[in-house]
Parts: C-alpha cells; structure tokens; sequence
C-alpha cells in the first residue's frame, strides 16, 4: 500500500488540485516502511491523479477536493480521505489504526462559485484562479 497525502510544512495541505507536493508513505503489514516528498512540479488538477498513480499511490489523504478529482481518482484505483486536516504523518498513522477523521464528501468549495473564492486560505491568499473561478 502506498498513501499520498497533499504536503506542505508537515501539514495536510487544503486544496488538492494546488499542491506543491505530496508526501508518499510505503506501508507493509500495517506499518510506514519509507516516507518520501516528491514535488507536483506544478501539475494542475488533471494530471495529479496521473501523477499519483505512476508513483503507486493506492490510497489520498488530502483537504478539500473538486468533483473532477475526485473521479479522475476513482478512474485511477485510488482511494480518497478527503476533508482531512492536521499533521500528515499523524494522519496516516490514524488511517492505519482505523481512525482518521475525515469527511467522504468534502469538496473543494470555491468551484465555479462567481465573485471570490473560498478555499480556506483567506481573502489575502492566491490561488491562481482568476477572479475566483477555476474554469471547470
């Protein structure tokens, strides 16, 4: 089994589709054998399910997620923990005890939502969509 979990500064990055990295976490009978950092190297929503899946990743941890992800991820074998937040080495290692707190229908929220946006990062955060919006 190999976890993904979107990565920045130790912590569960919020919004899938912008990860700068994924944290990958190599698990044997039930415990971490390697964690790694590989940076997106700017991948955009679309291709981070590709992206994951050639470097064997089974299961996602990550914060809020876009419909389109979601499925690309569904269509790629992956399992996804979405709408989870804290440390992502204590979130992999409550997945592997049965106990991770996630919610099965977060969504990254601020899709096609006019005017702002509202990816949990503030007012002052960019996100690189333009006036808000994604385009999706």
């Amino acid at each position: 089994m190999t976890i993904a979990v979107t990565y920045e500064s130790g912590q569960i990055f919020q919004h899938f589709g912008h990860t700068q990295a994924f944290k990958l976490y190599d698990v044997k009978d039930g415990e971490v054998t390697e964690a790694r950092v590989l940076p997106t190297d700017g991948c955009g929503h679309g291709a981070l399910a590709g992206f994951l899946k050639a470097h064997g990743a089974d299961t996602l941890i990550c914060g809020g997620i876009g419909g389109g992800a979601r499925a690309a991820l569904a269509e790629a074998g992956i399992r996804v923990y979405g709408g989870a937040s804290g440390d992502a080495d204590a979130a992999v290692q409550a997945l592997l005890r049965g106990e991770l707190s996630y919610d099965p229908d977060a969504v990254c929220t601020h899709h096609g939502q006019e005017g702002g946006h509202s990816c949990g990062h503030g007012e002052s955060h960019t996100c690189g969509h333009e006036g808000g919006r994604c385009g999706h």
